[in-house]
């Protein structure tokens, strides 16, 4: 059996290098050590090739106990050799007999503790199997003799055991070190790499919409980009319960804490196991990117970087519940199976840092700014948490674990309360917002895309958030949602879930911010097309998403009829004046279709057709330029305009067009054929100058 290369000393084993083991007097130095072990093999051996063995065994701990030989064991007298004979009856045996062996047995026992308290480099659970069962036999009959034995040898056994779980002490440290197996940080990243993106922070408002700035300078509409939140990324751990200790070593550790609780030495053994097992836990956590930051360095990290900690913490705590800390409930089961109070007080004590630190970083991300990119965040990990806390009674039971329950439900209420601040925060946000610079096509308002899309992230919580809204002003929803709503809308919004009413009043403050936003257009035409365009985009979005499930057909209809609503009004103030000019205001005959001699009449005939050039040219030039992206609307539009403007043009030009065609300059009066304003009208809201697509033709 040889010591490892360069071990480190023991504790507990003694400061001068342990208890000398009792040899006689007038033996010192090497004498005494040869001395001692020729007392062992004396004290153990019960046959010449159990002598050979002993003296091979303690030829491996010193070069120099290999000059002891086999000839110093006697021969057994014909007593004891009838003593060893199966054949003798039992009741031949006395209780002074009994007595001897069990000195014997202790003496041997205690010679061996000693011998190994002299070899501090030497570990018992790297030699030979035998010797670590033989070891642990010794110290078992140590343990036995505090008790049962006279006083005298009462005294000598604790100082045997002492010495033993001083050894103990550092084998379970060392084997617990060597045999711990590590977190694969590589696979870990690679998972974390699959994590989806999914949150506020990919909203596209770079250059747009900045909800924590009111008053933010808007820019040109980007692509949508709300995508469905939440951690999709698989996590190579979930559900997998690691081995922490490799199982080969458990048993071994097992022995050792049997026999330390047995020796009354529970208090040493929950220190040395709870200081080793918090450690390498604290390392997980360091692999899963949960770092230990305080409130302060929390409320200082930037919002991009403080996203990053947010995901690895969501990661983190499914990882850290369902995987490190079930394996160390299992783990704290095995090896400490001897004591049903030592297994929960050490199960806690060895999580406590890694649960105060999930704790720590869960109550720093609750007090901090409420702003509505961090919502899907704070959700995650709101979700995550009440996800593991019925996991986490299972393995936290009883008065040490209630408390630690206790306070990560304080975390999950606060995470709670932060998602309902940030919500009233994000209508305060939309009811606030005043930028002056109008949209200069009437297209979308970056704030109606950033809005909606976020609304549509936060369906993907729908279960979540109406647990949290259910106790939250339905009342004031009601109120200020529909505040001139009839008893129908009144009814509705009673029908909708607590996230539905909860939506309906923060799309309401947008639609009251784009009427506010839709009055910086002088022209009362764009103002139309301003509000047709982000209405519908509104009704797209709900209707394309969760969102048309949550609000309902009730709320689709009444938007649709707005944008009918917007179409008339927009025919009306756009296309009212041209086809003025275009009314038969009897100035002719209406039979033949001709002017008679007036010449007056003709004059206003010339006057009506150059009047609705310049005000069609007019329309023309602006509205090209105008945008509505949506192509069935934009269809829709020129439709109507086609219907009102076409029919009027033709029997205008049919009646009264043969007078102006008459004379010199005709061109000048009659600009358009029907088929010219066709074509002209199929050049409107596309966002361009539509004269590049078609050229006049007189």
């Amino acid at each position: 059996m040889s010591a490892p290369s360069s071990p480190p000393p023991p504790p507990g084993a003694g400061e001068g290098g342990g208890l000398p083991v009792p040899v006689p007097a007038a033996v010192v130095g090497d004498d005494k050590v040869l001395a001692a072990a020729q007392h062992i093999v004396k004290s153990l051996a019960t046959s010449k090739n159990a002598a050979d063995d002993m003296i091979r065994i303690l030829s491996g701990f010193d070069h120099r106990l290999s000059s002891i030989t086999s000839d110093l064991f006697p021969s057994p007298s014909p007593a004891a050799a009838a003593a060893a004979d199966p054949e003798v009856p039992a009741e031949h045996e006395s209780p002074a007999a009994d007595d001897a062996d069990s000195l014997a047995a202790f003496e041997s026992a205690e010679q061996l503790i000693h011998l190994w308290d002299t070899t501090p480099e030497a570990l018992v659970f790297e030699a030979p199997e035998d010797d670590a069962a033989h070891y642990l036999a010794a110290v078992d009959v140590a343990v036995d003799q505090l008790s049962s034995g006279s006083p005298a040898v009462s005294g000598r056994a604790g100082v045997a055991v002492q010495l033993a779980m001083a050894r103990l002490e550092d084998e379970l440290r060392h084997l617990m070190l060597r045999h711990a197996v590590p977190l694969d940080a590589s696979g870990l990243f690679c998972s974390l790499r699959r994590l989806s993106l999914g949150s506020m922070d990919d909203l596209d408002t770079s250059s747009e919409f900045d909800p924590a700035t009111p008053h933010s300078q808007d820019g040109g509409a980007g692509p949508d980009t709300a995508r469905s939140a939440g951690i999709t990324g698989n996590n190579p751990f979930d559900d997998q319960i690691f081995d922490l200790v490799r199982p080969e070593a458990v048993d071994e550790l097992r022995a050792i804490a049997d026999r330390m609780v047995r020796a009354g030495y529970a208090s040493e053994l929950a220190q040395v196991y709870c200081a080793i097992r918090r450690d390498l836990l604290d390392e997980c956590l360091s692999v899963l990117g949960v770092e230990r930051l305080s409130i302060d360095e929390v409320q200082r990290v930037e919002w991009k970087h403080l996203n990053d900690k947010m995901k690895k913490w969501v990661h983190g705590v499914k990882t850290v519940v369902r995987s490190l800390l079930t394996g160390e409930r299992r783990l704290c089961d095995q090896v400490l199976a001897a004591s049903d109070e030592l297994r929960d007080e050490c199960f806690v004590e060895s999580t406590k840092g890694c649960i105060m630190q999930i704790r720590n970083f869960g109550d720093a991300v609750a007090v901090c700014t409420r702003s509505p990119e961090k919502l899907s965040r704070i959700l995650d990990m709101y979700e995550a948490l009440a996800e593991v806390i019925p996991e986490l009674k299972e393995l936290f039971f009883g008065s040490y674990g209630d408390d630690v329950i206790h306070d990560l439900e304080g975390v999950l209420e606060r995470l709670g309360d932060a998602v309902k601040g940030t919500l009233l925060e994000f209508g305060k946000v939309l009811q606030q917002e005043s930028s002056r610079r109008p949209m200069m096509a009437g297209e979308i308002h970056p704030m109606t895309r950033y809005v909606m899309n976020y609304l549509r992230l936060l369906v993907v919580y729908s279960d979540t958030l109406d647990t949290l809204l259910d106790d939250t002003g339905a009342g004031d929803v009601e109120h200020n949602a529909l505040h001139n709503g009839t008893d129908e809308d009144q009814e509705y919004l009673k029908s909708l879930t607590p996230l539905g009413r909860r939506m309906v009043k923060l799309i309401s403050y947008l639609e009251a911010n784009l009427e506010e936003k839709s009055k910086l257009y002088e022209d009362a035409a764009l103002q139309c097309i301003f509000s047709m365009n982000n209405t519908l985009y509104i009704v797209q979005k709900v209707k394309d998403s969760e969102l048309g499930r949550i609000l309902g057909d009730h709320w689709i209809r009444r938007r649709r009829g707005k944008i009918r609503q917007n179409s008339k009004s927009y025919l009306r103030v756009s296309w009212t004046r041209v086809l003025s000019y275009l009314r038969d205001d009897g100035h002719g005959s209406s039979g033949s279709g001709s002017f008679g001699s007036s010449g007056s009449s003709s004059s206003r005939i010339k006057e009506k057709f150059k009047n609705f050039n310049l005000a069609f040219d007019e329309i023309y030039r602006s509205q090209t330029l105008w945008k509505v992206p949506d192509p069935q609307l934009r269809e829709e539009l020129k439709i109507s305009i086609s219907e009102n403007v076409i029919p009027a043009y033709r029997a205008f030009t049919g009646r009264y067009g043969s007078l102006v065609d008459s004379g010199r300059n005709s061109g000048k009066y009659i600009k358009y054929t029907p088929e010219d304003l066709e074509n002209h009208l199929s050049d409107l809201f596309e966002g361009s100058l539509g004269s590049a697509n078609h050229s006049r033709r007189r």
